[in-house]
């Protein structure tokens, strides 16, 4: 019985992490509610198939990606029609406009001043009058737009020319080196292994971490260990 019950754990464990990977890659926080439900399901599901061993084990995974189906049909039904995605997904709520609060708004949505005021701050917004517009999102998350005056100023305010920054490349992790990035930015394991150097680290086994940025400044940051025997820093750029 004890074995019976390991295999049907892993066969379920591998049938809802395909299950989850087919749904997607969005956060719990970014669920919609019928993402929600179907997520729920599918643990119930899961959990009853293997807490009952005398439950034919198809029984348990016919229903689990039948619901996975039937999630897939609604997100590709939801680009398509305005109408369904507005009945799964729902629809953004304005909650301030131009700095003043949509009362009517947040009645119907039942949300309270307190829960507004929180997410303001995770904001850094302090001020509601500083607030153009804020948008509770149907993932629950709230978007703010601040007004013409109170938004920081960019390069683009003070007429200076702007450049491209991209995302640094990783290029070691944990002590090995990722080759793909490497050879995408036509570099090879000899630059690589001068640059490390010239960071003041012996070798590459003993970077913890390692990235290039668009500007050609790479970033070394050393493993605890080999700091300790080397005596040097933890994180070093060139």
């Amino acid at each position: 019985m004890e074995l019976t019950l390991f295999y049907r754990t892993i066969v379920l464990y591998l049938a809802v992490l395909v299950a989850i990977r087919i749904m997607g890659k969005r956060e719990v926080g970014q669920l919609s509610a019928f993402d929600l439900v179907v997520a729920i399901m599918i643990a119930e599901l899961a959990a009853m198939s293997m807490e009952d061993i005398n439950l034919p084990l198809h029984e348990g995974l016919v229903p689990i990606f039948t619901l996975v189906f039937l999630e897939v049909a609604f997100s590709y039904l939801s680009l398509k029609s305005h109408t369904i995605r507005g009945i799964v997904d729902g629809t953004p709520s304005l909650i301030i406009i131009d700095g003043k609060i949509n009362e009517k708004e947040l009645r119907k949505l039942r949300y309270n001043l307190s829960d507004l005021l929180g997410q303001l701050r995770e904001k850094n917004v302090a001020n509601i009058a500083d607030v153009q517009y804020a948008i509770l999102e149907t993932s629950g998350e709230l978007s703010v737009l601040l007004k013409s005056g109170k938004r920081p100023v960019t390069p683009e305010d003070l007429g200076l020319p702007d450049k491209y920054e991209g995302m640094p490349t990783p290029l070691i992790f944990d002590g090995r080196i990722h080759y793909n990035n490497l050879h995408s930015l036509q570099r090879d394991e000899n630059w690589l292994q001068t640059e490390i150097k010239k960071a003041g680290v012996a070798k590459i086994e003993d970077v913890l971490y390692a990235s290039l940025d668009t500007d050609g400044n790479l970033y070394v940051s050393e493993k605890e260990k080999a700091k300790k025997t080397a005596g040097g820093q933890s994180a070093r750029g060139v």
